[in-house]
C-alpha cells in the first residue's frame, strides 16, 4: 500500500473512558497532547504528554522509542479550532508509529466524560509532591524562620535541590547547588557534624518536599527541613534573593568525591531504600540487554550533565535525577513503561557510585513506574560521548550558507524565516528574521503575505538548523512558488561567522504561546502570580483523588 494511500486511511478513535481505563491497568499508554505549551498549561489530563506538533520529529525518537506502543493524540480544537490533532497523527504514521489514535473530542471529550484536568506544567511529579507532604508530613520552615537562622549564625547549609543554571537566576543567601539527586550522596561531606542543620530549598515547593523527604527517608542524622515555598515563599515574605552566585557542590572536595567508607554507607542505604519501595536492582551485565518484548524501556543516566557528557553508558540519555523526577512527563512521556537507571563512577576508575540512581528509584517507584537500576557498573563502559537528545534524521534539503545568506539579503528578494524557539529568538536573530511557530502555519503565512509578495526566495533557519531543516517540506509545500532555502547551521553559525545578530520581540508573526510562562522562574513574576501557584499547588491532592488514575503510594515511614 503507497505512503499516500496510508495517510488518508481514516484514523481509530478512541474514548476518554478507554485512556483512564488503560491507565488505571497501568497498561502502556502514551497520551500525547500536540498543543504548544501555554495552551496546554492551562488544562489538560494528569498523564498527557506534551508533545508540540511544531517539535513532532524532533522530540518524538526519544520520548516515544518503541513505533508500536499505543498513542492517543489530543488537541482543543473546539477551543482553538485548530484540528492539530489529526495533522499530529498522520505525521507520527508517516514517522512509523504503527498504533495511533485520536482522542474522542479531544479535550472536551476528556471533560465531557468526567475526566479531571489539570493546570500548570509537569503536574504529575507536582501532585505527587504535594502527596508526600500530606502523608509524610515533611518538616519545613517558613522564610522567616530561615532568615532568623541564617541571621543569627546558625549551624547551617541550605542546599538548593534545583538545577545549577536555575540556582544561578536567584538563590537563597548563603545556598548552595546541590541538585536532587546529589542530595544523599553529598549531604554527609557537606553538613558531617549530625547537629549541623540541614534546609533544602527549590524555587516553589515540590523540589523541596522531594529532596528533604529523601533525607528523611535516607535517615541522616542531622535536623533537616523544607524552605516552605521555596523562593516565591522567600519572595512573598519581603525578602531579598541573591542572583548570579556559582556555590556548587563540586567546590567542596569532599563531597566531589566522598570517602570510601561514606560511599560505602551510603550506597547500602539507598539500595535498601530502593528496595523497599519495590526498584528492582540489575547485575552490572544488564545493561546492554534491557529490551523486553512488547514493552517501551526507557534508559537514563541520573548524574550531572557535565558527567554525562565526559563519557557515558551507550544507549542511555540524559536526565538528571531531581530533574527526572521533578519531569517524569517529560522523561517518560509512556505512562505504564519500564525505566532503567544508573548513576556512574564516583571517582576515576571505579565503579557506579550507586547512591544517585536507586535513590531516583525509590521515587520513580512509588510514582507506579517499574523501574530498575544497575549497580556496579565497570568506569571503563562509560565510552560514549555523544550529546543527548540525538539528533533526528533530517530530510534532503536544499542548503544556503551563510554567505550565500549574506549576498541574498542584499539582493531585497529573500524572507528569512526563524522557526526556532520565541525565546531564541527574543534574545538572538538575524536581522530581518520574522519568527513564526510551525504550528499556526497557515495564520503566519496570512500575517507575511506583503513580505511574501516581494520574496523569491525563503531562507529557514533557528538557533541549530535542526528545527528549520526538519520544517522545510512543509513550508515548501505551503509556498510553491518561492524557492525554499535551509541556513546551514542555522543561527549560530551565522554569528560564528561574524553576521550581526538583534535581540527583541520584533517580527513576530505568530503569538509566543510555544513557552509556558512559570510563575516560580525568574525574579519578576507578579506577587499575585506567585500566591495562585501556591494557593494551587495546594489543591492537587484533592484533584488526585478526583482524578483516580495516579496509581501512587507514597513509602511509609520505617
Amino acid at each position: 500500500m503507497s505512503r499516500n494511500l496510508i495517510q488518508a486511511l481514516p484514523l481509530p478513535v478512541i474514548t476518554s473512558e478507554a485512556v483512564r481505563a488503560a491507565l488505571r491497568a497501568q497498561q502502556e499508554i502514551a497520551l500525547v497532547d500536540v498543543r504548544e505549551e501555554d495552551p496546554f498549561a492551562q488544562e489538560h489530563p494528569l498523564f498527557a504528554a506534551q508533545l508540540a506538533l511544531s517539535r513532532l520529529e524532533l522530540d518524538a525518537p526519544w520520548r516515544l522509542p518503541r513505533k508500536d506502543v499505543a498513542i492517543v493524540v489530543m488537541d482543543d480544537a473546539a477551543r482553538d479550532g485548530q484540528h492539530l490533532a489529526e495533522t499530529a497523527a498522520r505525521r507520527l504514521v508517516a514517522l512509523g508509529y504503527s498504533n495511533v489514535s485520536l482522542l474522542a473530542g479531544g479535550l472536551d471529550g476528556w471533560k465531557a466524560s468526567g475526566g479531571e484536568v489539570f493546570r500548570d506544567v509537569n503536574v504529575p511529579s507536582k501532585s505527587f509532591g504535594e502527596l508526600v507532604e500530606e502523608e509524610r508530613h515533611t518538616p519545613s520552615l517558613s522564610a522567616d524562620e530561615v532568615k532568623s537562622l541564617i541571621e543569627a549564625g546558625t549551624d547551617m547549609v541550605v542546599l538548593d535541590a534545583r538545577r545549577y543554571d536555575e540556582y544561578r537566576t536567584m538563590s537563597i543567601p548563603t545556598g548552595m547547588s546541590v541538585p536532587g539527586a546529589e542530595l544523599a550522596l553529598r549531604v554527609r561531606a557537606l553538613a558531617p557534624d549530625p547537629a549541623t542543620r540541614v534546609i533544602v530549598n527549590c524555587a516553589g515547593r515540590t523540589r523541596s518536599i522531594i529532596g528533604t523527604q529523601s533525607l528523611v527517608n535516607f535517615g541522616i542524622p542531622n535536623p533537616v527541613a523544607a524552605l516552605r515555598n521555596g523562593t516565591i515563599g522567600w519572595t512573598l515574605a519581603g525578602h531579598a534573593l541573591d542572583k548570579g552566585k556559582l556555590k556548587h557542590f563540586s567546590d567542596v572536595a569532599s563531597a566531589a568525591q566522598p570517602s570510601p567508607s561514606t560511599l560505602a554507607e551510603a550506597r547500602a542505604k539507598a539500595q535498601r531504600l530502593a528496595e523497599r519501595a519495590g526498584a528492582e536492582r540489575l547485575p552490572a551485565s544488564a545493561w546492554h540487554q534491557l529490551d523486553l518484548p512488547g514493552r517501551t524501556v526507557y534508559r537514563w543516566d541520573v548524574r550531572t550533565p557535565e558527567e554525562y557528557a565526559a563519557g557515558h553508558l551507550p544507549g542511555f540519555g540524559s536526565a538528571q535525577g531531581g530533574q527526572l523526577v521533578q519531569e517524569t512527563d517529560v522523561n517518560a512521556a509512556v505512562r505504564g513503561a519500564r525505566i532503567v537507571l544508573v548513576d556512574g563512577p564516583s571517582r576515576s576508575g571505579e565503579p557506579s557510585d550507586g547512591v544517585r540512581a536507586p535513590m531516583t528509584a525509590h521515587w520513580l517507584a512509588q510514582m507506579g513506574w517499574d523501574v530498575a537500576w544497575i549497580a556496579d557498573v565497570p568506569a571503563e563502559l562509560y565510552t560514549d560521548t555523544s550529546p543527548w537528545p540525538p539528533r533526528p534524521a533530517t530530510p534532503a534539503v536544499d542548503a544556503i550558507s551563510t554567505t550565500e545568506l549574506a549576498a541574498a539579503l542584499g539582493n531585497g528578494d529573500t524572507l528569512l524565516l526563524d522557526l526556532g524557539t520565541s525565546a531564541q529568538h527574543v534574545a538572538r536573530h538575524i536581522p530581518g528574521a520574522w519568527w513564526l511557530l510551525r504550528s499556526q502555519l497557515a495564520a503566519a503565512l496570512a500575517t507575511l503575505q506583503p513580505q511574501l509578495a516581494t520574496a523569491r526566495t525563503v531562507v529557514l533557519s533557528c538557533g541549530d538548523g535542526t528545527a528549520s531543516r526538519q520544517a522545510l517540506p512543509e513550508l515548501a509545500a505551503a509556498l510553491p512558488g518561492h524557492t525554499l532555502r535551509w541556513l546551514d547551521g542555522g543561527t549560530n553559525a551565522w554569528a560564528a561567522a561574524g553576521g550581526a545578530v538583534e535581540a527583541g520581540e520584533q517580527r513576530l508573526a505568530s503569538p509566543r504561546i510555544d513557552r509556558y510562562r512559570r510563575p516560580y522562574e525568574g525574579t519578576d513574576a507578579p506577587r499575585s502570580a506567585m500566591q495562585a501557584y501556591l494557593d494551587w499547588e495546594f489543591g492537587l491532592v484533592a484533584q488526585l483523588g478526583r482524578d483516580a488514575t495516579h496509581g501512587f503510594k507514597v513509602l511509609a515511614a520505617g
